[in-house]
């Protein structure tokens, strides 16, 4: 009897049951972890600014944002999988090849550093500095222990990226010049820059890499030394373009961006979501 009369009041029109829909303007933004904060704080800020001077209706804007790394982020938008990705490397030729029918389009905020990083007890016992050629050969395993770099007697424990990761293609493409290189020395694999600084911060004899934002005093950033010439990570070199891995930090989309996800990426490059890029520990985009 029930079967018959929803069966009757779906045949005309009166649906028995309440429907409720979400017609609130929404944003997708995936990708780089290194992005991540500088889209975070944009999105939480953006979205009470839409809500007091735009959106007077309960039709309120929502920004989600996910990480997932740079590759994850570029694919992402490239398959209509998310209104915005977040890269903190290059789109790739094959990238650009593949996804040609997207027409992606890179909206660039801010730049950054990849830096060299090693255990805060291994820097304070004296190594401040490595050349490319022993950064290479720690990956490769020709180098094991940190007495053979002027270190302590103390086996290097080796952090990499997961290939993915947009850190790991530009320092890799650095160290090796190819950013896909494989690295048979390490011993460990992380994923996110914070999951990499915590696993270096609770080693002794750790070395990996990380973006700029990401170093503190338990991770330490080593200087890149060429013959007799050392170049030290610092706000001054990357501004300047001297630090040897600068890059810049972009938000991807398929195509000239519209509505919503325009005044998004507009409002992060006014000065006051530049100001978030600083909050970031980001350099602005000039």
């Amino acid at each position: 009897m029930f079967r018959m009369l929803l069966f009757f009041l779906v045949a005309i029109g009166v649906i028995p049951f309440p429907v409720s829909a979400d017609h609130s303007p929404k944003i997708e933004i995936v990708g780089s972890t290194t992005v991540l904060p500088i889209a975070s704080r944009a999105a939480e800020r953006f979205e009470k600014l839409q809500k007091i001077e735009k959106f007077k209706s309960s039709h309120r804007l929502r920004i989600l944002v996910n990480a997932g790394g740079s590759g994850v982020g570029i694919h992402s938008v490239a398959k209509g999988r998310s209104d915005i990705g977040m890269a903190s490397r290059e789109i790739s030729p094959s990238e650009r090849k593949r996804f040609e029918g997207s027409h992606l389009k890179v909206h660039t905020v801010a730049v950054d550093a990849v830096a060299c990083v090693i255990s805060s007890e291994i820097y304070e016992a004296g190594i401040r500095d490595l050349t490319r050629q022993e950064i290479r050969d720690i990956y490769l395993g020709k180098i094991r222990n940190w007495k053979e770099v002027g270190g302590p007697d103390r086996k290097i424990v080796v952090v990499d990226k997961e290939r993915h990761r947009g850190t790991r293609h530009v320092f890799m493409n650095y160290i090796f010049g190819n950013p896909t290189a494989k690295t048979p020395g390490t011993i460990l694999v992380t994923g996110s820059n914070n999951e990499e600084q915590t696993k270096i911060a609770q080693s002794d004899s750790a070395i990996g890499m990380l973006s700029y934002a990401w170093i503190n005093d338990e991770v330490r950033a080593i200087g890149i030394r060429d013959n007799k010439s050392i170049v030290n990570l610092t706000r001054e070199t990357i501004r300047k373009g001297n630090y040897p891995i600068v890059r810049n930090l972009s938000f991807i989309t398929a195509g000239e961006p519209n509505g919503e996800v325009k005044a998004f990426l507009e409002y992060l490059k006014s000065p006051e979501g530049q100001q978030l890029v600083e909050e970031s520990g980001y350099i602005p985009f000039t």
